[in-house]
């Protein structure tokens, strides 16, 4: 016996749109609040409740999850993962949005490709090597990589 799967569309819904926005198709971008003169690549998810400020870009296969913040003047690296889930009770939170932690990015942050950023606050003017796990708060400017991320120096 052959079943059908449910079949749920990727699209754009419910987004608010700064001047000047370019979204390369597909992408599925729902609920979320993207600045002036930005870029959002193939591929990408960005979900509710996520804001990305003004003059920033996201490259493609990148996913920013609910309780995520980007300021303005910063570039994601391409297939960069947001975490807001850190199953701390063993086991994924699921729906359960109780369990689920919020980032923030600050301005002028660069973070290279397929970095994952944990539930985590980094300040202004960091740049995030490729690669790279950032497991704690970066409250100093600076370039770090790693897993976890260091700092390696100053800017």
């Amino acid at each position: 016996m052959l079943h059908q799967p449910i079949i749920q569309h990727a699209g754009i819904v419910d987004v608010k749109f700064g001047h000047d926005v370019q979204v390369v198709q597909p992408v599925n971008l729902y609920g979320c609040t993207i600045g002036d003169q930005c870029f959002v690549g193939p591929f990408c998810e960005v979900q509710r409740g996520v804001l990305i400020g003004n003059r920033t870009k996201v490259q493609s296969h990148s996913f920013l999850c609910e309780g995520v913040t980007i300021g303005d003047d910063c570039f994601i690296g391409h297939g960069v993962m947001f975490i807001n889930d850190t199953f701390s009770s063993g086991r994924a939170a699921g729906g359960d949005k109780s369990k689920w932690k919020t980032t923030t990015i600050g301005n002028g942050v660069h973070i290279g490709s397929n970095a994952t950023i944990l539930p985590i606050h980094i300040c202004d003017g960091v740049v995030i090597g490729a690669g790279a796990v950032v497991t704690r708060d970066i409250t100093e400017p600076g370039v770090y990589a790693g897993n976890p991320a260091v700092k390696l120096r100053p800017l």
